[in-house]
């Protein structure tokens, strides 16, 4: 009788949406936004096409809230690459975050042309610890 599990199925290749939530981010330093209501509503409708995940601080503290999405490994090899999204702080910025997202992501959909605006470049440094 064998021990060995059946290989697990393989997982489609998901995006990671990181979502701030430190010292600025997901506080009362940014007021008028629901904070818990963003993330949870991020974890609700992304839950099954990507990992969202709640980190403690980005170091971007001047474009609170930020949120970053990271290629799946099929985007990244589509030539997708992280996008920091910075000063997302209404719902339909989230909502089109959203929508880009379970369309694929960076590097498989393009996102909407309004992301633009919310579209910035950390430094290297803070860029390093969080893609890597």
């Amino acid at each position: 009788m064998s021990r060995r599990k059946a290989p697990a199925a393989q997982a489609a290749p998901r995006c990671t949406v990181t979502v701030c939530r430190g010292c600025c981010c997901g506080t009362a330093k940014v007021p008028g936004v629901d904070h818990a209501a963003q993330l949870a509503g991020l974890k609700a409708e992304l839950g099954a096409v990507a990992r969202v995940r709640a980190v403690n601080c980005l170091d971007a503290c001047e474009q609170a809230n930020v949120i970053v999405v990271t290629p799946s490994s099929t985007g990244r090899a589509a030539g997708g690459r992280p996008v920091w999204l910075g000063l997302v702080n209404d719902p339909d910025a989230t909502a089109d975050i959203a929508t880009w997202v379970r369309n694929g992501g960076p590097g498989l959909a393009e996102p909407p042309d309004i992301l633009d605006l919310y579209e910035f470049s950390p430094s290297r440094r803070v860029r390093r610890a969080v893609e890597d």
